[in-house]
């Protein structure tokens, strides 16, 4: 169960003809695969909700302290991508340091998070889309618009096409979905650049005060919606003031959640030791000052107390007598959500492809497409069973498994990091993560601190899937998995 594959024989693994990926991606690439994947709702939703419940105008200081704690995770992400520059990202992590069925159980975990967040993001894009389509009065029949119908029944149609058409773009090839995610990338950060710009004349001095608000104790939860950490310990989270800046880091937090993504493609990057880091840091760096500055115009434009919950940048131009520019904000989301689609897509086939190679699940879904050379197989099956999933389902009450998820493979990130170090000290890195222990250690407590933020129902959710999990490994991988066949 704890026997580990070396770092020479993972990378010896993706140059076997039937299961090699083709390399094409570049720093800028991945860059670009980074700011696609993170920039998504959460710059447009997400900032003048916290704004107005949790923190104010300081919601500026949380995205940057949020930014911290990611560039700790990311730190050891890029040791290890440029280190062992495998598909899989985490799982493929865990098996070089940590064992097998560590691996096992971070691979299952990941699978989670990526079919959970392209399903959730199809289903937000949809809503996205159907909003721009009512303004040009263009309605969609109701029983294909989603699950909400008087009935009981209905077809979310926009999101299923999203997700196969996406599939599709996958199966052709990574540098296809490369050029279109940095088109559609690029009209994103324009329309947040214009937000920036064009809020920037809006800004009234008298909005930002008080900057940090006087605290509020926030209403107490309890049972499955309370926090575990306030059953565990009797902690009182705290709304505005300087602790909540704290609170609103561990709520804006969740904007970042897709850096780690770009990890997924080490085996299809030309030059990985290199590469992988620029590309991982590059992209947080970006996406940090975007929000940080989108933070900072949106609560300048209008009071925290005034700001809207659920269209905040769209209503603050609104409210300054500018509808237009609020016409192109949502379609800069719809359009910024597409990326997000495809790339946590991206990151499930790959995990997916890594696990069946190792003889973990069937070794059917190793094979890679003879003229692509992407890993078809599990690319269409996913991409149909999610294209399924974000058609019927309204799985809100799920988005949370994402987060904590994405969380559990910070943890195990870091974890490995220290053990790798101390294994294989002579191990060739191309980039190291500095101050280890120290740093290390920081990001698992940062991690952990914030997975005790969610609510006990999420665990409960979150554990059960663990546990069929660890099921599947005993009944099938354990005794399926390559190492086994070959006593290692």
């Amino acid at each position: 169960m704890f026997r580990t594959k070396s770092v020479e024989q993972s990378i010896l693994d993706t140059e076997e003809p039937e299961h090699a990926l083709k390399k094409s991606l570049s720093a800028l690439d991945l860059t670009v695969f980074g700011v696609g994947v993170i920039i998504g709702t959460g710059i447009f939703v997400l900032t003048g909700q916290v704004a107005k419940e949790t923190a104010g105008p300081a919601t500026a200081i949380a995205f940057a302290v949020a930014g911290v704690v990611c560039a700790l995770a990311a730190l050891c992400y890029a040791e290890f991508a440029s280190t062992v520059p495998v598909a899989g990202s985490a799982y493929t992590f865990a098996y070089a340091a940590l064992g097998e069925l560590v691996a096992w159980i971070i691979g299952w975990d990941l699978v989670l998070e990526f079919a959970l967040g392209t399903a959730v993001v199809a289903v937000g894009w949809s809503g996205y889309v159907r909003s721009l389509m009512d303004n040009v009065d263009w309605t969609m029949p109701e029983v294909l618009s989603g699950t909400d119908v008087a009935e009981g029944f209905g077809f979310d149609i926009l999101a299923f096409a999203l997700v196969l058409v996406l599939t599709a773009i996958l199966v052709v090839g990574m540098k296809l979905s490369a050029r279109v995610t940095s088109v559609v990338v690029a009209i994103k950060v324009a329309v947040v650049l214009m937000v920036i710009i064009a809020g920037l004349f809006f800004i009234k001095a008298e909005n930002y005060k008080p900057f940090i608000p006087p605290a509020e104790k926030q209403p107490a939860g309890s049972g499955w919606d309370a926090p575990l950490v306030q059953l565990m310990f009797g902690y009182e989270p705290t709304n505005f003031g300087v602790m909540g800046i704290f609170t609103a880091a561990s709520i804006v937090f969740f904007a970042f959640i897709g850096f780690d993504v770009v990890a997924t493609a080490a085996e299809e990057t030309k030059l990985p030791q290199r590469d992988m880091p620029r590309g991982i840091l590059g992209s947080l760096v970006i996406c940090t000052v975007l929000y940080v500055a989108v933070s900072i115009v949106v609560t300048g434009m209008q009071h925290y107390s005034e700001l809207s919950v659920s269209a905040p940048l769209a209503d603050a131009f609104k409210a300054t007598g500018h509808p237009f520019y609020a016409g192109l904000i949502s379609f800069g989301a719809a359009v910024g959500l597409t990326t997000v689609c495809m790339i946590l897509l991206l990151g499930q086939t790959r995990v997916f492809f890594a696990m069946s190679r190792d003889g973990l699940l069937p070794r059917f879904f190793s094979k890679t497409h003879p003229r692509f050379r992407t890993p078809y197989r599990p690319t269409i099956l996913l991409g149909v069973l999610i294209a399924i999933i974000a058609g019927f389902t309204s799985i809100e009450e799920l988005a949370t498994l994402v987060n904590i998820g994405t969380l559990f493979a910070f943890v195990i990130v870091a974890l490995g990091v220290l053990v790798l170090r101390r294994t294989q000290p002579n191990l060739p890195r191309a980039f190291r993560t500095p101050w280890v222990p120290v740093l290390p250690i920081a990001s698992v407590a940062a991690s952990v601190w914030l997975m005790l933020n969610l609510p006990v129902e999420t665990w409960v959710r979150f554990g059960a899937w663990m546990v069929l999990g660890v099921i599947i490994y005993f009944v099938y991988g354990r005794s399926h998995s390559r190492m086994a066949k070959e006593g290692r």
